[in-house]
Order: C-alpha cells, then sequence, then structure tokens
C-alpha cells in the first residue's frame, strides 16, 4: 500500500556522505527517511576506498619481500595468488558492510527505503512506495565514471574503478588513461602484484598537487617499472580481442598494446533519473548549480559529497554530510572550506596535504614563509631506511599556518597534527613548542617549525634583546 512519510529531513543516496548525514540527523532528535537505489555504502564501500586501500595492502606485503637486502634479509620474489587477494578485497568489504547496511541504520531510528528516488514537485520525492513529503531534502547519490573523448573509446570493453576488482586475473599488461590520484593508485598496486603497468596523461601527473611534492612519488613509481607518459594525447583506440586494446599517440610516440584498459580519468554527480527539473533544481552536465550553503536552486534541496562535486573524497562527503545536518537543523551558518579537509595519495611513498599548497597561498598573501625539513634528517627514517622525501609547510609572514604537505613513508598518518593546527589557528611557534615522541617520523614536522625559530632568533632585536639579558647573568 502506498504511504506518505513527512520526515524532517530526506536523504538520498547512502554512501559516505549521505550516511554521514544520517547519523548526524538522527544524533540531534531528528527524523530521517534514507533512500539508496543500490548498495548502502555506496561507491566509498564498494567501489572506492575500501576496496582500493585492500588492493594497495596486499600489494605492499608483495613488495615486501623485495626490501629485505639492505637489513641483511634475502630478496624473494613473492608468489601471488590473485584470486586470494581478490577474496581479502571481498572480505575486507563484508567486514564493514554491517556498519553501513539498512539493519544498522533502522536501528538508529532511520527509516530506510530500498529504491529509485525520483522527485514529484518541489516538496515531494517518490521513492518505491512511499511518497516523502520532507521539510528538507539532502541528494548524496555519489558519482559515476566519465568516458573520455578518445576515438575509438568502448565503454564496454573498458575497466574502471567499478569494475576492476571483479577480474579473474592478473592484467598482463594494464594500461590506465589518467595519472591522478586514483590512476596511480592502481598503477603501482598492479605493478607490486606483477603486472606490467603504462600510465597516459594529457595533462602533468597529480597535476593538481604542488610539484615539488609529486616529484618524490613520480620518482618512486617510475624506479619500480611503471611507464608513466605525460602530456601525451590519444588519438585512438584499437580493441584487440575480448581485453586487449591498441593505443594509438600522436606524433613522437610510438602505439602501445596492453591486455587491459583502466579508466581513471575522472568522474560526474550521478543525477540521471531524480526528475530535478519538476523540483525546479538547475542543473547541467557540470552537475548541480549550489550556492555557498550546498543548496540547489530549490533551497528545500542541498547536496553533498561527490553530487556537490566533493572530488572523491570520504573525509570532504563526510564533512558536507554534518555540515549541512547543523546548517537544517539549527539554521547555523553554513561555511565550506575545502582547503581544510585532508587529502591523501595512497601510493608508497604517501603524498599528504590540508591546506593551502604555496601557489595557492602565494596568491591570497604578499609575504610567505615556507619551510621544510627532510626525512633523511630523522633518525626513525635511518632506522627503517625509508629517507626519501620531506615535509614542507606554507605559513604567512606572522607564523601562521597556511598549509602542510608531506611527500614520504606514513605521510596519511603525520597530516593528522597539521589539520588539527589549521583548524585551531595555531602558529609555527606553536608546532615547534610540542613534545614529539622518538624516534618517530614525526619529528620533521617539529624540526620544520623550529627553522621558523630559529631564523627569528637571529633577527637584530632578537639579538639585541638577548645581549641585554646577558648582561644580567
Amino acid at each position: 500500500m502506498a504511504r506518505t512519510l513527512t520526515p524532517d529531513i530526506c536523504i538520498i543516496g547512502a554512501g559516505a556522505a549521505g550516511l554521514s548525514a544520517a547519523a548526524a540527523a538522527v544524533t540531534y532528535g531528528a527524523s530521517v527517511v534514507l533512500v539508496e537505489k543500490s548498495r548502502m555504502g555506496g561507491n566509498h564501500l564498494h567501489h572506492g576506498c575500501i576496496p582500493s586501500k585492500a588492493l594497495i595492502a596486499a600489494s605492499r606485503h608483495a613488495h615486501a619481500p623485495q626490501s629485505g637486502p639492505p637489513f641483511g634479509i634475502g630478496a624473494t620474489q613473492p608468489d601471488v595468488d590473485f584470486a586470494a587477494v581478490r577474496q581479502h578485497i571481498r572480505d575486507t568489504i563484508a567486514t564493514l558492510a554491517p556498519n553501513n547496511s539498512a539493519e544498522h541504520f533502522t536501528a538508529f531510528g532511520v527509516e530506510v527505503i530500498k529504491a529509485e528516488g525520483r522527485f514529484a514537485d518541489g516538496q515531494t520525492l517518490l521513492a518505491g512506495d512511499a511518497t516523502v513529503r520532507a521539510r528538507r531534502f539532502v541528494i548524496a547519490t555519489g558519482s559515476v565514471p566519465v568516458p573520455p573523448p578518445i576515438p575509438g573509446f568502448d565503454k564496454s570493453g573498458c575497466l574502471t574503478d567499478e569494475t576492476i576488482f571483479d577480474l579473474p586475473r592478473l592484467p598482463e599488461h594494464l594500461i590506465i588513461i589518467g595519472a591522478g590520484a586514483r590512476g596511480l593508485e592502481f598503477a603501482q598496486a598492479f605493478r607490486r602484484l606483477g603486472s606490467q603497468v603504462s600510465v597516459i596523461d594529457d595533462a602533468n601527473a597529480l597535476g593538481a598537487e604542488d610539484p615539488e611534492m609529486t616529484a618524490v612519488i613520480l620518482r618512486q613509481l617510475r624506479e619500480e617499472g611503471i611507464d608513466i607518459r605525460e602530456h601525451t594525447r590519444i588519438t585512438h583506440l584499437t580493441r584487440l580481442g575480448r581485453h586487449g586494446v591498441r593505443v594509438s599517440f600522436t606524433t613522437g610516440h610510438r602505439a602501445l598494446e596492453g591486455s587491459h584498459l583502466l579508466l581513471a580519468t575522472g568522474r560526474a554527480p550521478d543525477l540521471d533519473g531524480l526528475d530535478l527539473g519538476r523540483a525546479g533544481i538547475v542543473h547541467g552536465e557540470w552537475g548541480l548549480k549550489l550556492d555557498t550553503r550546498l543548496r540547489t536552486t530549490n533551497h528545500r534541496v542541498y547536496a553533498i559529497g561527490d553530487a556537490a562535486g566533493a572530488g572523491e573524497s570520504t573525509a570532504a562527503a563526510r564533512t558536507h554530510g554534518e555540515l549541512v545536518v547543523r546548517a537544517i537543523l539549527f539554521r547555523l551558518p553554513l561555511r565550506v572550506r575545502p582547503s581544510m579537509v585532508p587529502r591523501i595519495i595512497f601510493t608508497d611513498p604517501e603524498l599528504a596535504h590540508v591546506g593551502l599548497t604555496e601557489t595557492e597561498a602565494a596568491a591570497k598573501h604578499r609575504r610567505l614563509r615556507v619551510l621544510r625539513w627532510p626525512y633523511a634528517e630523522s633518525d626513525r627514517a635511518h632506522i627503517e631506511r625509508s629517507t626519501h622525501g620531506h615535509i614542507k609547510v606554507v605559513a604567512d609572514s606572522g607564523g601562521r599556518i597556511l598549509g602542510a604537505s608531506i611527500a614520504g613513508p606514513m605521510a596519511g598518518e603525520m597530516i593528522h597534527i597539521w589539520s588539527l593546527a589549521l583548524a585551531k589557528g595555531l602558529t609555527l611557534r606553536d608546532m615547534a613548542s610540542y613534545i614529539a615522541p622518538y624516534p618517530s617520523l614525526g619529528e620533521i614536522g617539529k624540526h620544520a617549525a623550529i627553522t621558523y625559530l630559529i631564523a627569528a632568533a637571529r633577527m637584530p632585536f632578537a639579538r639585541r634583546l638577548i645581549g641585554i639579558l646577558r648582561k644580567f647573568g
């Protein structure tokens, strides 16, 4: 029988963003309807962050037996059972799935509807047998892969991050289109598991990041035998059998043949089937038209996560969910600050960043202080024989921290304290004053901050003050 629901908030999509919003809303005592047309957990759980990081973890174990000689341990070639690697990925998803399940959220008071939702008008959503008239709606439908405009491209014969985990066997030669974070993470993982890997991009690899920091990552990937071709335009793709492909380029490059092709060029908001026009919501191929509060042109309807252009960041998606719920329930001002969300590229070594890059900071501030400290000056790094990489901290002339980047081992774990520093408005003096555990890789951040104090101590005023105080014993 048809039913009518009138919750405080109706959330469309049960991925990282939608589940975060649902959890926050019921915690505050709001009534919530959650609509999901596919699997609970969305891309984050089934195709994105969780399975890709499980694959990376397996590849690191495959690489470890070859890294023993500096420690007096003989190198050995790993015996990779790709079926077992796939099972590890599936086991990881299965272990985490209950925390994202309909049963889990129903137990907390969320009304979960497993059906496709579409707007009937600006205040009504139809989903299955339910008519939902909510006070506010939140679109959290995630994103889908975007096919490249390449002659000969056949989506049916191309792998994406939604299908690559279903491969029955390890690719002999994997060609990846796109040298962004996701493309290079897959590249290193499959290379370490035993595949030949080529990566092609018509721009800079990791072009959204600081070139100084990406150089550390790209050098390691190339040393491991990954063929990374930057500024290379593909002119045509030719299918060779069921999976094989020939990639043709502009002049200067010979055609490249591989056993499998992986598309990693980007994703776009998944808005199909929502009937947004009926709700008065303006959108296009670029996505939704949103204001600074993540509201659509229908101010009853918000968008969060990938649907709002969060850039495939689970951290950003979850932050969106929490901020939107507070704005809806408490009328609090919603200020989205993308630079405050830390991001990590899970290659080995890792690249982690939070805040402004040097280029971004220079566009907003007349005078900057840029501080660096290498892993090579860390005792722990020498113990681990992992001395490549460094930290880079950008601050204003008064020492207020504007951004931090780390390229090196465990960078993702070390960025936490810099994310906190930015959130709390800390200065380089604050970061130089805390006690770092020894020996730890995190000491490089403290040492970078200390260089700011050393420079300040050499200023004429400081020297004169020290001279005066010296006279008093």
